[in-house]
């Protein structure tokens, strides 16, 4: 079933062409990717899909009455609603139900209201989309539910977003980098929920192994033309390697041909008959074709940075805390030459905290950072670079550095560093604030990497990359002999660069995994799963959508639920702290107390629960 068909589409800014004659179509059940490079049109293109923006020649042809929601680099979302608010502000029927159940259960005194909440729940079968609803906010950590949107973390605010679609699933979701803002156990957990759910998907992505597990058909805008290409990414590198062989082995063939017109034509007196006339037309049509170059850049470098000497950086216990949150708690390392490690942990964990400790942008509470005397930094930030208006991509890159020395007295000059970075010799003399996102990210790389540190540090340097600049960038830090460390979301870069990780835990607690990300899952992967507890943290399934229970019970069933959500958090983190020694002398005797009558209120609530669950399912 075919849910919109794009008919040679072109659009142009300016006397700037960005594409085409373009067509593709999308197809029910489809997860497509779309890859192109920053700068191509790919947010251009999402945005006329969904009428934000209109082609210059061309259309969009929709099947009628379908229902797309688009998940954008802009927020959309209104800053005055609470998170319940922004997810109700819908004209869902099923979400309407839930919220006027929702608004029942906090005024119990109302039977009628109840009662009329809870046909209409019944009405809508909405009982299971109730529990998945709160399962996605869950997931996606938006679990203060009364929070405004504009106290909200711009990275909330783009999860708000992203479970505000999934809530829906509309006929067509338009996702562009909807990994961006997700920790790794976030961006799992949601390849997983679009690899089981039957839904339409188009996105842009830079994350692979997303790629890899999720889309089953990719499309490509390359050198201004789409490409299209069946199955997931392994597929596509296959399929992409084989055509561009084939380009290569045309474009020899046009040369040698345009080589013998070439000499034909010199041999030609000036006047011509009609035959060699269109002989001469054919013969331009053959110098176009052997004139075709593809922009592709490997970076082989053998750099010949500053000298690392014996003592690299030293971390004697720091610690640091935030508001009484303890994010590092007396770590403790020495980093050798040429280490490459990656930090995972939740958002909010300290990964940020720990690379500032480490180049003293942020003091440590204790403890001690001792760093070589030879060390010199590459510190890419989340803050990006700060552009200056009229100032030109080459005059921007000169201020840091330029050139960077090469073995051999050999050396890279500021420009060709950007030309391997995609920026041609055009581009480079294009002004700052005509690139886009994507492409000022890449800029910042640039002008990190020429100042020729000898320890890298990257802060989520993935964060709007085409797929293009990742392998660039991959392979410029394969050759890099430096010391590296990597903050990063996108696994497939992780797994490609480095060769251990800090892992940074709850309470401050950093632990050193000897292998790469996939190593790390695996392992994890292996370990026994605590089940039951999984299953008493988790809140109960059971709803009273086929309830025998009369107005009271069903309003103790639900605050039941809650209950014993919280009393079994409570009992957890009592647990963990008998289990971790952490604990003062004269608090031992005073958690054992509470902990037994935690323990005492459970057994009881959970009885009363299970007498209730009884009486629903019979």
């Amino acid at each position: 079933m075919n849910y919109l068909s794009v008919e040679t589409i072109s659009k142009s800014f300016g006397d700037r062409l960005l594409f085409k004659d373009l067509s593709f179509s999308i197809h029910k059940d489809q997860k497509m990717a779309f890859i192109a490079k920053n700068g191509t049109g790919k947010t251009t293109i999402l945005n006329i899909l969904v009428g934000k923006d209109t082609p210059d020649s061309g259309e969009v042809v929709f099947r009628k009455g379908l229902k797309i929601a688009y998940l954008s680099q802009e927020n959309m979302l209104n800053q005055e609603l609470t998170v319940e608010e922004s997810v109700f502000d819908s004209d869902n029927t099923t979400l309407k139900a839930i919220q006027q159940y929702e608004h029942a259960l906090k005024n119990p005194h109302d039977e009628e209201a109840y009662q009329k909440a809870f046909d209409l729940m019944e009405r809508h079968q909405a009982w299971d989309f109730e529990t998945q609803y709160k399962q996605i906010l869950s997931k996606l950590k938006l679990e203060d539910l009364d929070l405004k949107v504009k106290n909200l973390s711009g990275g909330q605010q783009k999860r708000l977003s992203l479970a505000i679609i999934l809530i829906n699933l509309p006929d067509l979701l338009i996702l562009d980098e909807p990994t961006n803002h997700l920790d790794l156990e976030m961006i799992e957990w949601l390849e997983n929920f679009f690899k089981k759910e039957k839904i339409t998907l188009l996105m842009v992505t830079h994350d692979r192994y997303f790629l890899e597990r999720v889309c089953n058909e990719i499309i490509e805008l390359d050198e201004g033309k789409i490409y299209g290409y069946k199955g997931n990414y392994s597929n596509y590198l296959e399929k992409k390697e084989a055509r561009i062989e084939l380009e290569q082995s045309t474009l020899g063939k046009a040369k040698n041909l345009f080589k013998k017109e070439l000499d034909w034509m010199r041999r030609q007196p000036k006047a011509r008959t009609t035959k060699s006339k269109s002989r001469i037309d054919d013969f331009y049509q053959i110098k176009e074709r052997a004139s075709l170059r593809r922009k592709d850049y490997k970076v082989q470098l053998e750099i010949n940075m500053e000298r690392l000497g014996s003592k690299i950086i030293e971390l004697h216990k720091i610690s640091k805390s935030f508001d009484k949150k303890v994010v590092i708690k007396k770590f403790e390392y020495n980093f050798i030459r040429g280490e490459r490690i990656g930090l995972i942990g939740k958002n909010g964990s300290g990964k940020s905290s720990l690379l500032n400790m480490i180049t003293g942008k942020l003091p440590v509470d204790s403890g001690k950072v001792i760093v070589g005397e030879t060390i010199k930094f590459g510190y890419y930030t989340q803050s990006g670079i700060q552009i200056k208006q009229g100032q030109k991509l080459i005059e921007v890159i000169k201020e840091f550095g330029e050139f960077i020395p090469l073995a051999k007295g050999l050396k890279i000059s500021a420009g060709q560093l950007l030309e391997r970075f995609l920026f041609d010799r055009k581009k480079q003399h294009d002004y700052v604030e005509k690139l886009s996102g994507g492409e000022l990210k890449r800029l910042y790389l640039c002008t990190v990497l020429i100042q020729n540190p000898n320890f890298l540090i990257l802060d989520e340097p993935t964060n709007d990359l085409d797929i293009i600049t990742l392998n660039v960038l991959e392979d410029f830090l394969l050759d890099f002999p430096g010391n590296l460390i990597v903050v990063s979301h996108d696994r497939y870069f992780m797994d490609k660069l480095v060769d251990h990780l800090f892992i940074l835990e709850d309470g401050g607690e950093i632990t050193d995994f000897p292998g790469n990300y996939s190593d790390y899952r695996i392992y994890e992967d292996s370990q026994p799963k605590e089940e039951l507890l999984k299953e008493k943290l988790e809140p109960r399934q059971k709803s009273p959508q086929k309830s025998k229970l009369t107005f009271n019970e069903n309003r103790e069933f639900a605050q039941l639920e809650k209950d014993l959500s919280k009393l079994e958090k409570e009992k957890l983190a009592i647990e963990r702290q008998f289990a971790s020694n952490d604990i003062a002398l004269e608090k031992i005797n005073e958690n054992s107390l509470k902990l037994q009558e935690i323990s005492n209120t459970l057994t009881k609530k959970e009885a009363r629960w299970l007498e209730l669950s009884m009486k629903i399912e019979n």
